[in-house]
């Protein structure tokens, strides 16, 4: 993919970076311009209201602007209409909800989509991705790791975003040691810093795994923390278990409901925390699983493999549900099977 040049419409001052390939230069010259881009960062709040949705339209058009990230930029055909959306109702905005495009992944050494081991680890494509997908109308903002966020700072693809970090990744993908996820990542006190809006921390808990009691323990002390600074933390909990030496999460609902109970009650409030949560092995019971607690949530992609209208589906109808307020959905829309990353991302925005 031949890299595009990312320009936020919302900025009123041009990216530091003009394009993916001046990164390195500007990286290794001024590398107090991440500071600099993220202090003049236009900000949002977390959930837009009605009123605050209908403001984005453009007057003439009543769409949301767009930056050159989009077909033009990167060569593509334009938009073909998947799942019959005219671009009217993927410019439609939908108050109180979130979508979020999660890019983490490669922090953790999770670098593989379906069958390809290492499709996330060219970081220029991923970039090109990330700004395409950003620029799509409807989309809040992105959830990744601290290199991948001072990039789209420098680039300009951060303006009037939702910026959520991701704190902890040292559960290696495939390690020994991947139930200590440590927090390796963005510290409350970092975010504050860059003035980014939220953290998201994984919670994976083996009852045969005597360690997963101190990723209990940091997770509660970080969701005090974030709370002291009034930040929202996303907890994306999961009970699972190794399966000839390789660790699965249980999707069934007794598991995940569990899970949902035991991240609700972690730390001294939860007035800040959300849940990010997968959508069970069997869809039917989501209605009864999310009974378990009061707090928001966001669903998961997960691995969709070949299937992403059977995901569509799933999350269609568990987005029916009243705590569920949004999506946090990464490879499936990034790295689509027709390569159609506009197309995935505005689907579903659709299913707001």
């Amino acid at each position: 993919m031949t890299p595009a040049t990312p320009v936020s419409p919302a900025s009123r001052v041009a990216p530091a970076a003009p394009s993916v390939h001046d990164l390195v230069r500007l990286r290794a010259e001024r590398p107090e311009a991440v500071a600099e881009a993220a202090a003049r960062r236009k900000r949002r709040p977390l959930l837009r209201t009605a009123d605050s949705a209908a403001d984005r339209e453009t007057p003439a058009t009543g769409r949301a602007e767009t930056g050159a990230t989009g077909e033009a930029a990167t060569g593509r055909a334009p938009l073909t209409a998947r799942a019959s959306l005219t671009a009217r109702e993927a410019a439609a905005p939908h108050p109180g909800r979130l979508m979020i495009i999660a890019a983490d992944h490669p922090a953790r050494g999770a670098l593989a989509v379906g069958d390809r081991a290492l499709a996330m680890a060219n970081r220029f494509e991923l970039l090109q991705r990330l700004c395409l997908a950003l620029s799509r109308p409807g989309v809040d903002g992105v959830l990744a790791s601290a290199d991948v966020l001072d990039d789209l700072l420098l680039l300009g693809a951060l303006e009037d975003k939702v910026v959520m970090g991701s704190m902890n990744r040292g559960g290696l993908a495939g390690a020994a040691f991947e139930l200590d996820d440590r927090f390796t990542g963005h510290r409350p006190e970092d975010l504050v810093r860059h003035g980014f809006d939220a953290g998201k921390l994984l919670l994976r808990i083996d009852h045969e795994d005597p360690g997963s009691l101190d990723t209990l323990h940091a997770a509660a002390r970080t969701i005090d923390a974030m709370a002291a600074h009034r930040l929202p933390v996303f907890v994306e909990p999961f009970l699972c278990r190794r399966v000839d030496g390789r660790l699965r999460n249980d999707l069934g609902a007794a598991a995940v409901a569990t899970s949902i109970a035991i991240a609700s009650g972690l730390a001294g409030t939860s007035a800040y925390t959300w849940l990010k949560v997968p959508v069970t092995e069997d869809p039917d019971d989501m209605a009864r699983v999310m009974e378990t607690s009061t707090l928001p949530a966001v669903l998961l992609g997960g691995e969709v493999g070949d299937d992403l209208d059977g995901a569509y589906g799933k999350w269609r109808e568990a987005l029916r549900l009243p705590t569920v307020r949004g999506l946090v959905v990464g490879r499936s829309l990034l790295y689509p099977v027709d390569g159609d990353v506009a197309g995935a991302v505005d689907t579903a925005v659709s299913l707001l």
